[in-house]
C-alpha cells in the first residue's frame, strides 16, 4: 500500500518537522491539530470555545486536503488541559461529527506543545462512505 503526505499551505506546523497527515490507501491519518493560526500565533488564548473553532477548522482543512471530511472521521483522540471542559467536548462531538459518531479517546494532559493551547485533536478518517 502506498502512502502520501498531505500538504497544506501555509503549514503552521512545518517548523516543528511535523507532517499535517498522511493518506494511505483509503485511510487518512491527521496529526494533532491545535488552535494555531496560519501565521503561527495561538487563536483564542484562554478561550476554549474559540480554540475549538480553530482546531476543527484546521482538522477539516487537512482532512479535505487528504480527500476526506469530518463526516468520514472514524477515530479521534482529544487532548484537553482541563477535564472540566467535558460538556463542551460532548457538544463539539455533536456539532462537528455525524452519526455514527467516531470512536473516541479523551485524555486530560498537563500541557500541550504550547502553554496557551487548551485542546488538541488528532484523527483517522476514511475516504469512502461511513455506514
Amino acid at each position: 500500500m502506498d502512502a502520501r503526505v498531505i500538504e497544506v499551505s501555509p503549514d503552521p506546523a512545518a517548523g516543528y518537522r511535523i507532517s499535517p497527515g498522511f493518506r494511505a490507501g483509503g485511510l487518512v491519518f491527521v496529526s494533532g491539530q491545535t488552535a494555531t493560526a496560519e501565521d503561527g500565533s495561538v487563536v483564542g488564548v484562554g478561550d476554549f470555545d474559540a480554540q475549538a473553532e480553530q482546531v476543527f477548522a484546521r482538522l477539516a482543512r487537512v482532512l479535505e486536503a487528504g480527500g476526506s471530511s469530518l463526516e468520514q472521521v472514524i477515530k479521534v483522540t482529544i487532548y484537553v488541559t482541563d477535564m472540566a471542559n467535558l460538556p463542551r467536548v460532548v457538544a463539539l462531538r455533536e456539532r462537528y461529527f455525524t452519526p455514527p459518531y467516531p470512536a473516541d479517546t479523551l485524555v486530560q494532559v498537563q500541557a500541550l506543545a504550547r502553554p496557551e493551547h487548551l485542546l488538541e485533536i488528532d484523527a483517522i478518517a476514511v475516504t469512502g462512505e461511513v455506514t
